[in-house]
């Protein structure tokens, strides 16, 4: 598992919370595992509800028609990476 950078752990805890993931541990995600499917296991509702997360605390809108959206859920690496490309200056 690869670790984690402070702004990912902030991201990690932003998704168990918005999520409720009461058996997942921020700090256990893998920063370059699939957030769907054999990861995580999240679904299109999960998304959803991380957008909200991410919209309100950082400010950032993602648009689910957007290939760049889809790509940027990838792992909880590359959604990172996708905020911190996004924030308003």
């Amino acid at each position: 598992m690869a670790d984690q950078s402070p702004a990912e752990a902030k991201m990690a805890e932003l998704i168990v919370e918005a999520l409720n993931l009461e058996d997942v541990a921020a700090a256990e995600i893998d920063p370059e595992a699939p957030l769907f499917g054999d990861g995580l296991g999240l679904d299109s509702i999960d998304a959803l509800e991380i957008a909200l997360a991410i919209s309100q605390e950082y400010d950032v809108q993602m648009q689910a028609e957007e290939e760049h959206t889809r790509e940027a859920f990838a792992t909880l690496r590359s959604l990172n990476q996708f905020v911190e490309s996004n924030q308003k200056a």
